[in-house]
């Protein structure tokens, strides 16, 4: 009944096997990679026919986690899996940026790759292995796809590279490197990193290179014996086209692509494409044909725009291969915000706002391994204004996800200890202006941002994009990359980190030629180009302000014995509940005794802190405390004195001379400096008044060693013996 094909191989001392032939067999590629325990089945289904009138490769990839791949039941109300995750999202666009440049570019028929986690054993990260499941479905598909691709993860622990390192080992790497390729070139890297060398990075992505090989080799072999037949590509002659495009527009493209300001620019490229348009496309134009005349035009911008550079060095905007564009950076723009920075470079340009929240703002992130709190969240909004378009507004796309979390990443090395700064951090991008980097300008917003909220960076971050022109005559390099230029070239080459080192690396490449020379290249010019923008950076402000802003939360933070949480919370939680309505301030109790007071106003976290320290310190004899007239009886006062402790003022310990009635000295409700005698036989608290300066709260003179009566009660003598009694 079933005619299963399969693969084992060790890698990384796990089995790693490729199974085909059982389950969904009805898919044009489906294929089920296990390893260890966590298991990933891919499917791929590609249309018969290419959907009319697109110009486009119309592939989407869905990545998907199934709760029950690790033993759990979705919470909610309706118990089933919802929308994507953001660590879904994230890996649908992981495996969606190595395989979509290896499709033949003729090949326009709509294509579904999806990825199941169906096992998850909780030491293998499905991201990986989800790849490599792709990668071999879509090899034995049929489908025009050059490849197969290979992944691995790389750390970087003790000095030394690892492959695949398990998810408890990831706390202890200084690196969590993605990279994926084919046996002759890496496609795409995605990589955080705590500020490692160049020369690091660069090794990682060649160490995963070399791993990733057996896995290709293995996916070879189970396609010469389950491969399809492959579906015919139509060829297409456009020479003519190509032609007749080149001959109406060149003149006006050139001269188009010699205007640095991109909106004059882009108006002069669309009277350009109305020309082509109007002259080869009429009322009886087929769509196909059109597609073509499209097609010509865009191939026509590309060749123009990559020859300039190469010959003559020199880019769009006239800048050299290596030159930043101008940077403007400005801090405290908005007054109400905790921190606030407004960065620009060129056209691109971000308004980066920091919040700072306490432990209830934390996130709470239910993933597969379990549910954990994130304390530092980024989010990036591209609205449709910043290119100069209508769009859609309020929905977040894949692409603001991942932009989002590339600068997360970019930033989270540098961050301050939890127990060191104890907010929640949170970032908002507003993308304002966009021509060619966005995510790398939130980057440096974002520290700028954080700073000027007084968060203690160890050090800023900023972020540059590098790109490529690559023909057989030779190879540029680009710093600091427009949009048309990223459209237009070979590789997206994104860099993060700081003056010690890289904290982030972002590549995708568009043809499969990238070299290790090449990468070296990049990543040396980005480094001069991050140096060259920190120093930008710093003329807005060189380190995070000292105090937080008027409007951000003050935290302060307390250790009390464990045995002490249950009275500070309390039945029910009534105490801790009672200490937030009366002071204001909010209450953060950790199971380890850690409590953390949240509040604007420094007198509302002294009450609460002075709150819970009546709860859980013990009073100390001899010291002299405010308290409070909470009860007058006959033989004296009580008064609350230490939280919700009350002690007894005798009324011989009211004044120094002889009282007649307590009612005469004290009332209800009246502040007293009381001073703790000490504990009588039964362990109830005797405080005195009379020993401390009512209007100071200082010690009188003469008093230093009083207790009660004056003195330590001494023993009365035994009574003197009756003469009759004898």
């Amino acid at each position: 009944m079933f005619d299963i094909k399969r693969e084992e191989i060790e890698w990384a001392g796990r089995p790693l096997t490729i199974e085909t032939g059982k389950v969904a067999r009805q898919a044009d590629g489906a294929v089920l990679v296990t390893y260890g325990e966590t298991a990933v089945l891919a499917t791929v289904v590609g249309d018969r026919a290419p959907k009319p009138g697109l110009d486009f490769f119309p592939l989407t990839v869905n990545y998907q986690e199934k709760t029950y791949a690790a033993g759990k039941i979705p919470g909610g109300f309706f118990k089933r899996e919802g929308r994507p995750s953001e660590k879904e999202t994230l890996v649908s666009r992981l495996i969606d940026r190595p395989i979509r440049p290896l499709f033949h570019p003729n090949f326009k028929n709509e294509t579904q790759v999806i990825a199941t986690v169906m096992s998850h054993d909780m030491e293998n990260d499905p991201d990986i292995v989800a790849m490599v499941a792709v990668s071999a479905a879509l090899t034995i598909s049929g489908l025009p796809f050059m490849g197969p691709i290979g992944a691995a993860r790389v750390g970087y622990i003790n000095g030394e590279y690892v492959l695949n390192p398990m998810i408890d080992e990831m706390p202890e790497t200084a690196l969590d490197l993605v990279v994926a390729g084919t046996a002759d070139a890496v496609m795409m890297v995605e990589s955080e990193a705590k500020e490692l060398p160049e020369d690091v990075m660069l090794g990682a992505v060649n160490f995963g290179h070399e791993q990733f090989q057996p896995v290709i080799d293995a996916i070879i072999r189970l396609a010469e014996q389950a491969a399809k037949e492959p579906r015919p590509v139509p060829e297409v002659d456009t020479s003519d086209v190509d032609a007749k495009v080149r001959e109406i527009a060149e003149a006006d493209l050139r001269e188009a692509f010699s205007i640095a300001d991109k909106g004059a620019r882009q108006e002069k490229i669309a009277q350009a494409k109305d020309k082509v348009m109007e002259a080869l496309v009429t009322e009886d134009t087929s769509t196909e044909q059109k597609m073509l005349v499209s097609g010509a035009f865009k191939d026509l911008e590309k060749d123009i725009v990559r020859g300039a550079i190469l010959d003559t060095k020199k880019r769009i905007d006239g800048r050299d291969l290596e030159t930043v564009r101008p940077i403007v950076s400005e801090t405290h723009l908005l007054p109400r915000s905790h921190g606030s920075a407004l960065f620009t470079r060129g056209e691109t340009q971000a308004i980066v706002v920091t919040t700072l929240g306490t432990g209830e703002d934390e996130q709470f992130i239910d993933a597969l391994e379990g549910t954990y709190k994130e304390n530092f969240l980024l989010h990036y909004n591209f609205p449709p204004y910043s290119v100069g378009e209508t769009g859609r507004v309020g929905f977040t796309g894949r692409r603001e996800v991942g932009h989002g979390k590339l600068a997360w990443r970019a930033l989270r090395a540098v961050l301050p200890a939890k127990d060191e700064f104890p907010y929640t951090i949170r970032i908002v991008s507003e993308i304002t202006e966009s021509n060619g980097s966005s995510s790398m300008a939130t980057v440096c917003g974002a520290s700028l941002s954080m700073m000027d909220a007084g968060v203690p960076l160890k050090r800023p971050v900023a972020g540059i994009a590098m790109g490529l022109i690559k023909e057989d005559r030779g190879f540029a390099v680009l710093s600091d990359i427009l949009g048309d230029e990223d459209h237009l070239g070979d590789m997206d080459f994104k860099v993060a980190g700081t003056e010690e080192g890289v904290t982030s690396l972002q590549m995708d490449i568009k043809i499969t030629g990238i070299t290790r020379e090449i990468m070296e290249v990049a990543l040396n010019q980005a480094k001069g180009g991050r140096m060259h923008i920190l120093g930008e950076m710093s003329k807005a402000l060189t380190e995070a302000r000292t105090e937080l802003g008027e409007y951000a939360p003050r935290i302060e933070v307390i250790k009390v014995p464990q045995d002490k949480i249950r009275e500070v919370i309390g039945t029910g939680g009534k105490v801790v509940r009672e200490i937030v309505e009366k002071t204001g301030a909010k209450v953060d109790i950790g199971d380890d005794g850690t409590i953390k007071v949240a509040s604007s106003s420094q007198e509302a976290i002294d009450a609460a802190l002075n709150w819970i320290k009546g709860i859980t310190a013990e009073p100390e004899v001899g010291a002299i405390y405010k308290g409070k007239v909470v009860k007058i009886v006959d033989f004296g006062a009580f008064v609350n004195f230490f939280g919700p402790k009350d002690g007894l003022v005798h009324i011989s310990q009211l004044k120094p001379e002889k009282v007649a009635s307590v009612a005469d000295v004290l009332k209800e409700g009246q502040e007293v400096y009381v001073k703790l005698m000490g504990f009588d036989d039964r362990g109830k608290v005797r405080l005195s008044m009379k020993v401390v300066n009512q209007e100071t709260g200082e010690l009188l003179e003469g008093m230093e060693d009083a207790t009660d009566e004056g003195g330590e009660r001494k023993s009365r003598p035994p009574r003197r013996k009756r003469a009759d009694a004898e």
